[in-house]
């Protein structure tokens, strides 16, 4: 605001008024002022009660000289004041000394005759020079300096519509006063130019008439604020009344909707009190007083449609030209409230990201000599969040290297608490079932396909279809290319930062475990498991590691277990962690088991995984996975690539609903159940490279199978026979396999396939 720039510019005043008040006070000047003065550009007016006397106080010359502008009124009676000639001398001294700004305003006056003195103004001279108290020397430079303002272009106000006037004015001063602030502190507007630019030009559209709700949406910390107050800045002294309402979800908290409604009527109508007690009254009140009017309304952090329906209303409410800006972390709340469009705020390219950073850190736009490597550092960590970069770079400011080393290695154990506070308020805002979701995604599925894991997350009672839509609107996570569940860094942390403090000093009294020396520490050392819900234990390829079979025993809770490599490698047989005392028991919560390098041949014997969906052991050690039936009706996927001790598929028929059968590269897999030709179910069957599988059962219905792969099955002769049509199939590997007769197989296609 313009009350910003004088406060750090060398004037104190934007605006000196110089005027005659028995022409102006009460009409044209009075209304000029309280527009200015509505505007938030701070001008200076003496007071209507001031004493005119022979002299000019030394104080009022002092305010021209610290005033940024001078308006100088110029009508019929303006020279005869010796008081306004004084101000108007000084004024045009300030001119040429300090390069104060003169806009003349000719108010029922030629401007020709106030460069020339004629007319009234002539006739005003001639008294002074009459009058033996006033030096004639005074008088000549009053001449001189009204001839100096006659000469400068300015408003000539005789019948045209002076508050047109009066906008143009206050468009002339605010835009300049605004393009200062810009310049003066370039640090708060980094990269934010060419987001004001589309905004304005794309979504708001001055020039269009009619009525514009625009949203503008984004994570915490992304600067929506900051755009909505540049936006502001720039067009509301193009708007009869204004308002920007800061804050509205913490002040509708805290002092609730009522007094919002007082500070927004207050603004329009610029009275100090507002008589209005109930919600249904501020509603009707504001409707009448923005009916007619073109209004600039910015509601900023809502989120509530009873915040929006008591302060904005709808279209209807306002007169042609307004436009009504919302910010909010939740743009499924935008769309419900009708907004013409909704802005997404992005994060900063790492060039401005930097600039911004350093206008904190060095009060410049670069880094110090030997603070380049060490500024990246922290510009990486905030990845283009502004928030984070201007709180990392203030916390940095006159600091030195060994400071800065220090202050990085603190963030890697200890998150920034103020901006974690900051992030958090969209996860407070969630259900207890959302909270969860998110959780789980910040510490287990970051990157994970949201189709590949939508059976998981159901059966872990999310609701993934509509609470994943929830947390995209709340701006808390993205889905990426290829369906990918992406959220920002440090979103992410954040979220890891709410397991830790449930147990800050022992992680196995924490919900979930994923960093990798917490999870190895509690599964080596039995150490407080009973709460443990999720492990991910990623394991440095170059380790191996032995875990305690006695701490999962404890593990009643457990639902969500994946062990393996950080990377997995192709040609590692061997997994990772060993069990040398076995593994007597796993629980009986797990929904999903992703155990790289499983190293035992069985399963527990008293694991009874009713509630499993997915079960992944790639490499693992397994020979047999169960004896007789077992009834499995959630289990959706069994993968066990590359389990070369594998000798047997077992009797599937109490796994109806099973999906994905993969046994890739089971080298030595001679023997699949004739159960496999009854799952329903099955989309995906992949035996590629099971050199050792003769057969395949006698009869298998497999209508609703996708992808059908028996490539390298060197021992499979002949196809099944097929119960019913294969109208699914769009894929089927057959390569280096010695089937020669498709016929069995043909006759059951009925669309067009990849064969290979």
């Amino acid at each position: 605001m313009a009350t910003q720039t004088t406060s750090s510019s060398t004037w104190k005043y934007d605006v000196f008024l110089s005027f005659c008040g028995v022409d102006t006070r009460k009409n044209f000047t009075d209304h000029l002022y309280t527009a200015l003065k509505q505007k938030g550009i701070v001008t200076f007016k003496d007071d209507e009660k001031l004493e005119r006397g022979k002299y000019i106080s030394t104080e009022l010359l002092k305010v021209i000289e610290e005033s940024k502008y001078a308006i100088i009124v110029l009508s019929r009676n303006y020279a005869s004041s010796r008081w306004c000639l004084i101000e108007l001398a000084k004024i045009v001294e300030c001119m040429k000394d300090n390069g104060l700004i003169i806009l003349p305003v000719f108010y029922h006056v030629d401007p020709s005759h106030v460069r020339n003195q004629t007319g009234t103004l002539d006739e005003a001279f001639a008294k002074h020079e009459k009058d033996p108290k006033i030096n004639i020397k005074d008088v000549q430079a009053w001449k001189d300096a009204l001839k100096e303002v006659g000469n400068i272009s300015g408003w000539h106000v005789n019948d045209s519509h002076e508050s047109s006037d009066i906008q143009q004015i206050l468009k002339r001063i605010f835009s300049e006063l605004n393009f200062k602030f810009s310049s003066i502190f370039p640090k708060g507007l980094v990269g934010i130019d060419s987001c004001v630019k589309e905004v304005l030009d794309s979504y708001l559209d001055e020039g269009s008439g009619g009525v514009r709700f625009v949203g503008i949406c984004g994570m915490g910390g992304m600067g929506k604020t900051t755009l909505a107050q540049e936006i502001y800045k720039r067009i509301f002294v193009n708007f009869e009344a204004s308002s920007f309402i800061d804050n509205v979800r913490e002040e509708t908290r805290n002092r609730g909707l009522v007094s919002l409604q007082k500070q927004l009527i207050s603004k329009i109508l610029m009275e100090s009190e507002t008589n209005i007690w109930t919600i249904s009254e501020g509603i009707n009140v504001i409707g009448n007083i923005v009916r007619n009017k073109k209004v600039l309304i910015v509601l900023d952090d809502v989120d509530g449609e009873e915040q929006l329906e008591a302060l904005a209303g709808n279209h209807d409410w306002f007169g042609s030209g307004s436009r009504i800006i919302v910010t909010s972390r939740d743009s499924h709340l935008l769309r419900r409230c009708d907004m013409n469009f909704i802005y997404t705020v992005k994060q900063l390219n790492n060039d401005d990201a930097l600039k911004l950073f350093s206008w904190r850190a060095f009060k410049k736009p670069d880094p110090k000599e030997n603070y380049m490597d060490l500024s990246q550092d922290f510009v990486s960590y905030a990845n283009g969040l502004p928030l984070a970069l201007k709180v990392l770079g203030s916390l940095l400011f006159d600091k030195e290297i060994d400071e800065w080393n220090s202050a990085l290695n603190k963030l890697k154990v200890e998150p920034d608490k103020k901006i974690l506070e900051i992030l958090k308020i969209s996860y407070d805002g969630l259900t207890n079932t959302q909270k969860e979701l998110f959780l789980d995604i910040a510490c287990f599925f970051k990157g994970e396909n949201k189709d590949c894991i939508r059976d998981i997350l159901k059966s872990f009672g999310y609701y993934p279809e509509y609470n994943i839509g929830v947390l995209i609107d709340k701006s808390l996570i993205t889905i990426k290319s290829k369906e990918t569940i992406w959220m920002h860094d440090l979103l992410q942390e954040m979220g890891q930062e709410i397991v830790h403090q449930e147990s800050p000093k022992e992680p196995g009294r924490c919900s979930r475990l994923w960093f990798y020396k917490d999870a190895l520490y509690v599964l080596k050392n039995n150490t407080g498991i009973e709460v443990v819900e999720g492990i991910m234990l990623s394991v440095p390829i170059e380790v191996e590691e032995d875990l305690s079979a006695e701490a999962f025993s404890k593990m009643k809770k457990l639902r969500f277990l994946k062990i393996g490599y950080v990377e997995h490698p192709q040609d590692v047989i061997r997994g990772p962690i060993q069990l040398p005392q076995g593994l007597n028991y796993l629980s009986n919560e797990l929904r999903a088991i992703d155990w790289y390098g499983y190293p035992l041949t069985s399963m527990p014997t008293n694991f009874q995984p009713n509630k499993l969906v997915e079960l992944r052991m790639h490499g693992s050690g397994i020979k047999q996975l169960w004896k007789g039936i077992m009834i499995l009706n959630e289990l959706k996927l069994i993968d066990l690539n590359g389990s070369q001790n594998l000798i047997e598929i077992p009797d599937l028929s109490g796994v109806p609903n099973l999906k994905q059968l993969i046994l890739r590269c089971c080298t030595r897999l001679y023997k699949i159940h004739a159960s496999l030709g009854d799952l329903k179910q099955l989309i995906r069957l992949d035996l590629n490279g099971c050199k050792c599988l003769k057969n395949l059962p006698h009869k298998i219905s497999l209508e609703a199978l996708e992808y059908f792969d028996l490539g390298g099955c060197r021992r499979l002769k002949k196809f099944p026979e097929i119960m019913g049509n294969m109208s699914s199939l769009s894929e089927l590997y057959l390569s280096e396999t010695v089937i020669k007769d498709l016929s069995l197989l043909l006759k059951h296609l009925t669309g067009l396939i990849k064969l290979v």
